[in-house]
């Protein structure tokens, strides 16, 4: 045993620097200095899912019980009288939240079938209902109340059987939770709720999980020395069970976002104009008006597949991912619209994905002269997607200079010419490509580009 351990000991003193990670301190500084892990920017599609007690009313949006109690709203004042007993309280909701129908298998290969590569679940919204059985939020987590099942844990084991990363949505912030509220009474010197309730939940979370993203949410009214978000990252960076594959976003304290932390998400539906500096994440729904379900949402409240397709482009070439929103139902579906949208974004894909998944902005993100083609590259190759067929099929481009143009999706090389200002003229087939409808966006791959 003697030898062994000296040989041991011989390797760790020859080894030990290299292998030694840098440990990182509790602040921004040295926080903000960590290295992305590799497979964010490359996944660049993911799905967002809004599940809660708000999915029992299902109306309005995913903020009811604050426009109801917090703002007393009429009409959500309303809405409930006219549809609930007399004295129905919040908390009345949560035992018709059931989620009889939730089939975690289902859910994940819907999701595979939509192109997504990591999925974001909403473990604890502002409400404070837990999806989890968390032992710190007594009778109101979905092992106590409503499902009885541990929803963040099955969804979990169904998409990593399904090889899709898996991402947890937590709320720092509760409404309505009386620690939370004395806190903030205080103005935030004392921090009760973030030692009996936020950080524990979250370390919970990390432990018992082991997600490969954290989407920080509801920080925005409390400042850092309140949340000890700094810790937290420096002690998931360090020592956590997922320290070197770990992502998080931006909101972690009320001037964070933007500024702190890992990809930056900014504002919800973010989009930025110009390329940035730093990697970011766009959020968006497919219902516009609502994160989470309503039951009553009309199809004109709906983003459509060509929207989609244009929002997911747009981002992706100004270094984005793209995270994409359904809210199911209170019983566990996602209702069928939902999943027409998700499988159109995936045959797209299927057609497409060479020129999203890995690909890295280009020089040039778009045509100067229009917003309807935009740019990737991936190596040697620069892909261009156009979302409107030109008219007289030929597509010109004014940035590349190119040798051989293929298009995604159709066999065989394009005919191209120099044009007469600068540029490219590149003459499609005589057809649109099918089985794609009209303007969904199609891609012209173009290599040993300049």
């Amino acid at each position: 045993p003697m030898a062994a351990g000296g040989v041991r000991w011989l390797v760790a003193a020859l080894l030990g620097p290299v292998l030694a990670a840098p440990r990182y301190r509790p602040d921004w500084a040295s926080l903000d200095a960590r290295p992305l892990p590799a497979w964010f920017d490359q996944a660049k599609v993911g799905v967002f899912v809004h599940w809660g007690v708000f999915s029992v009313p299902a109306w309005g949006s995913e903020w009811f019980w604050w426009h109801w109690r917090g703002e007393h709203r009429p009409d959500y004042e309303r809405f409930v009288q006219h549809r609930f007993p007399p004295d129905t309280t919040y908390a009345d909701f949560a035992p018709h939240f059931t989620a009889h129908d939730f089939q975690p298998r289902e859910w994940a290969q819907l999701f595979r079938r939509a192109g997504a590569r990591y999925v974001v679940l909403t473990t604890k919204h502002h409400e404070g209902f837990t999806n989890w059985g968390s032992s710190v939020s007594w009778n109101w987590n979905s092992l106590d109340m409503g499902p009885h099942r541990d929803l963040v844990g099955e969804l979990g084991q169904a998409l990593r059987e399904s090889n899709i990363r898996y991402g947890l949505y937590h709320s720092l912030l509760e409404w309505f939770n009386p620690l939370y509220l004395a806190d903030k009474e205080s103005d935030f010197k004392t921090q009760n709720f973030v030692l009996k309730k936020t950080m524990p939940e979250l370390y919970d979370l990390v432990l018992k999980y082991k997600p490969d993203l954290i989407w920080s949410d509801g920080d925005w009214e409390a400042p850092e020395s309140y949340w000890n978000s700094t810790s937290f990252l420096a002690w998931l960076y360090n020592d956590s069970p997922v320290k070197d594959t770990v992502v998080v976003n931006d909101r972690w304290c009320n001037n964070c976002s933007c500024h702190h932390g890992g990809f930056y998400n900014c504002a919800d539906k973010y989009k930025p104009g110009t390329l940035p500096t730093h990697k970011w994440e766009m959020c968006s729904s497919i219902d516009k008006l609502s994160w989470g379900y309503r039951s009553n949402m009309d199809i004109a409240e709906l983003m459509d597949e060509a929207s989609i397709i244009e929002e997911l482009v747009q981002t992706v070439s100004f270094g984005g991912n793209y995270l994409l929103n359904v809210g199911p139902t209170k019983e566990g579906v996602i209702v069928p619209i939902f999943q027409e949208r998700l499988l159109a974004l995936g045959r797209w894909l299927d057609t497409n994905g060479e020129a999203i998944y890995e690909s890295k902005p280009w020089r040039v993100q778009m045509e100067n002269s229009t917003d309807t083609v935009w740019y990737t590259s991936k190596g040697p190759a620069v892909y261009a997607i156009f979302l409107i067929w030109p008219q007289d099929n030929v597509l010109k481009l004014s940035s590349p200079t190119s040798s051989p143009v293929t298009m995604l999706g159709f066999a065989g090389t394009l005919k191209w010419q120099k044009s007469p200002g600068k540029g490219l003229l590149i003459t499609l087939p005589y057809m649109l490509p099918s089985p794609l409808p009209p303007q969904s966006g199609w891609t012209v791959k173009l290599e040993g580009v300049e």
